[in-house]
């Protein structure tokens, strides 16, 4: 004979469940006041949680087994009665879990920094807006295992409604990182949002409020927490070049920010603007580095865009670079900066590629050292480095008018003129009034 622990009734020894409460079935007397000897029972194999659910909601119209009599007429164990409910709290964790971690909790490998939309109502701080998305492009391409996309292409897209599927597509990024900045006076106000590019959910949110002092804090915060979003593994190493601090002083900062805005218009004049700007930088914190290398930028701009002549421009531009070097050599865009003088100024081809090496070393999402190290390796001939270079600063930077127009032109220069053409009609779906890119299309035929 077999009996219930729990209400004593006594069932036949073919019967495993009691059919009044589901307890499992022990050997031993009827009388609950008798010892009783039980058999110890292995937890269920995976196999077996389904077949005792079965038998535990056999309802009142089983047949019994011989010997087993007077049970009474009861419905299904009420505790079962939760198990849809349990399956349903672990079907919501499933999903919620999913949709906010991005990706199953997997480190998510390809971002794109939208331009943050100034809301001021005051466009004399678009300087701001442009300059904390340009911020945080610079503090994440030296994350590993990330690709980030470069300024040039995600700034295509400033002041268009495109949604975050479209440009997932189109930078093949897994995500979007959309900012807005609002300045009060001394106070500003930042919202950000991580978006999933293919399901265009939210991954995070975050609001920001601090003063225009402690800006310099607040791009290194950001910068960190968007690493801690997205997964990122990082070394101690990775740890101290978000941490870097390039000055502590707020003024530099803005007039390094505001440097930047102009220089990054791309003509003589503005250039000229970028110069005083990053001169009255380094005259409030002389030890600045990267106002060393964006004084470097705006020299050689200068000089490229026709606003002085090159032996003006480019001595200026050397010994910028050399200085934000000393003071910090793991600067990326100084050792561009330098590679370029040493390029086109004074034919040190030796050096120029030492140094644009060392930028690759330090930023490999460095998407102007890519560029310049092709155009270096075209000009000695080396043309299927040219191609590779070419290509991963495309990777980088898929949408700028100025890379995709000087692959096409390496394109030439290495005698494959179909690929050429290919590539420069692709530069003008880009933007068909792209002047000097028509150029380079007929010289390909």
């Amino acid at each position: 004979m077999k009996r219930c622990p729990q209400c004593g009734r006594e069932y036949d020894v073919s019967t495993m469940f009691c059919l009044d409460d589901g307890s499992e079935l022990l050997y031993g007397p009827g009388s609950m006041e008798e010892p009783a000897t039980a058999i110890l029972h292995t937890p269920d194999a995976v196999g077996d949680a389904p077949t005792r659910a079965l038998i535990r909601t056999t309802d009142q119209n089983a047949a019994l087994a011989s010997g087993v009599s007077n049970v009474a007429k009861r419905g299904i164990d009420k505790r079962l009665l939760a198990v849809p409910f349990a399956l349903a709290i672990v079907v919501l964790a499933v999903f919620f879990g999913y949709r906010y971690s991005g990706s199953g909790g997997k480190q998510i490998e390809s971002i794109a920094v939208m331009p943050f939309v100034n809301e001021s109502g005051n466009a004399d701080v678009e300087y701001l807006s442009d300059g904390m998305t340009e911020t945080l492009i610079s503090s994440l391409t030296q994350l590993p295992n990330l690709n980030v996309k470069a300024r040039s292409s995600v700034f295509r897209y400033k002041g268009k409604e495109t949604n975050s599927q479209t440009i997932g597509k189109e930078l093949n990024v897994q995500a979007i990182l959309n900012g807005r900045v609002v300045q009060r006076g001394q106070d500003i106000i930042l919202y950000v949002e991580l978006v999933d590019a293919a399901t265009e959910n939210s991954l995070w949110n975050q609001t920001y409020n601090r003063t225009m002092t402690n800006l310099v804090v607040l791009q290194t915060e950001i910068a960190r927490d968007v690493a801690d979003k997205l997964k990122v593994k990082l070394s101690g190493s990775d740890e101290r070049k978000l941490a870097t601090k390039y000055t502590e002083n707020a003024e530099a900062n803005k007039l390094y920010l505001q440097g930047r805005f102009y220089w990054n218009k791309r003509s003589g004049e503005a250039n000229r603007k970028a110069i005083e700007l990053f001169n009255q930088a380094i005259a409030i914190d002389p030890n600045y580095a990267l106002g060393y290398a964006g004084l470097a930028d705006a020299h050689t701009g200068l000089s490229v865009y026709r606003g002085a002549p090159p032996h003006e421009t480019m001595p200026k531009a050397k010994d910028a670079a050399l200085k934000a070097l000393l003071l910090d050599d793991n600067l990326a865009e100084a050792h561009t900066a330098l590679g370029l003088v040493l390029h086109l100024y004074d034919y040190d081809f030796a050096g120029a590629e030492r140094e644009y090496k060392r930028a690759i070393a330090l930023n490999p999402n460095y998407a102007t050292a890519h560029q310049n190290y092709g155009n270096l390796v075209s000009n000695l001939g080396r043309y299927e480095e040219t191609f590779a270079e070419y290509k991963q600063a495309l990777e980088i930077d898929p949408l700028s008018l100025i890379i995709n127009r000087g692959y096409g032109e390496r394109l030439i220069f290495g005698r494959r003129y179909d690929d050429a053409i290919a590539q420069l009609r692709k530069t003008l779906e880009l933007d068909a009034g792209f002047v000097s890119a028509r150029y380079s299309l007929a010289a390909a035929y």
